[in-house]
């Protein structure tokens, strides 16, 4: 039988439970030799929502990356039930390898509730069935490379070229990560779930959280003609904040609208807004390590 690769995020995000308040989730190796900062993102968000009654969605998450995570080690989540007030839930997750927190995140969950509404317009952007997936680009820029510097790739990284995915991802006006040429900060990417998905809204919310990390801090190195596989770049997410505004399926496609109005100080700050049918469904932003090593490699993290 053909293996499920969607079926397989789902329960690495769906977590183990070990002991009251305590959880344990399988680590990912995506090829870059760390621990995907969308995985411990989803999978933190699942473990405060288990601890959450059914009748209240999550509508803000904080986070912070503190360490790299260890790809050959689980990760293991211990939830602080901060508050249970009468409208609003707040809870506190620290994410643990090698007895040492790796990430901390603060969300808060509200009882659901009317009131006034309204919201930012959908940009233009070509329609995801005019466009390549990021396994079709990936597969065509790999067969382009001359061996010499195909062989320096990781091999886990030309595997995924040719993988499937969990999430179908296709970017609007693709930029190669090799050979990246200078354009201007805002990039656009559609995000959809392989199949269809179970009616449970939080299941949606944390295969959000775990794909608004994908293509989020790249965009702030588009000016300057870099990417995140640039000898002598060094990137990293260092915090991430996510709003969920209204209900939305992640088996139906989201359009991730991005926009980097900073990089400074070797720290690149992003911003992105999800549409789904032209509505606003939900906001991130993030702050990220990205560092220029080609004329100083003595600076240190």
């Amino acid at each position: 039988m053909a293996r499920d690769v969607l079926e397989e995020l789902l329960d690495s995000l769906s977590l183990e439970r070990i002991e009251e308040n305590l959880f344990r989730g399988p680590s990912q190796d995506l090829g870059w030799g760390r621990v995907f900062g969308g995985q411990v993102l989803g999978q933190a968000l699942s473990a405060a929502r288990q601890t959450v009654p059914d009748d209240r969605p999550v509508h803000s998450v904080h986070a912070y990356f503190l360490r790299v995570g260890d790809v050959d080690r689980p990760v293991v989540y211990t939830v602080d039930c901060i508050r249970d007030g009468r409208s609003f839930t707040t809870r506190r997750v620290v994410a643990i390898q090698h007895g040492r927190p790796i990430f901390n995140l603060s969300a808060s969950f509200q009882q659901v509730e009317e009131g006034l509404s309204h919201h930012d317009e959908a940009p233009e952007a070509t329609p995801p069935d005019d466009l390549l997936s990021e396994r079709e680009l990936s597969q065509r820029y790999l067969s382009r490379l001359p061996e010499a510097i195909l062989n320096k790739i990781p091999l886990l990284l030309r595997e995924r070229a040719h993988a499937e995915r969990p999430i179908e991802i296709r970017p609007v006006a693709p930029l190669d990560p090799i050979r990246p040429a200078p354009r201007p900060p805002r990039r656009q990417v559609w995000f959809r779930a392989a199949r269809s998905l179970p009616d449970d809204l939080a299941i949606h919310q944390y295969l959000l959280a775990y794909a608004s990390d994908f293509h989020f801090l790249a965009t702030s190195m588009q000016p300057h003609a870099v990417s995140w596989m640039t000898p002598g770049i060094q990137s990293a997410s260092l915090d991430h904040a996510m709003w969920f505004h209204r209900p939305f399926r992640m088996d139906r496609w989201l359009l991730y609208d991005i926009h980097s109005p900073s990089t400074s100080g070797s720290r690149g700050l992003v911003h992105g807004r999800f549409f789904q049918d032209g509505v606003l469904v939900a906001s991130a932003m993030q702050e990220g390590l990205v560092r220029d090593l080609r004329q100083n490699d003595e600076v240190g993290k």
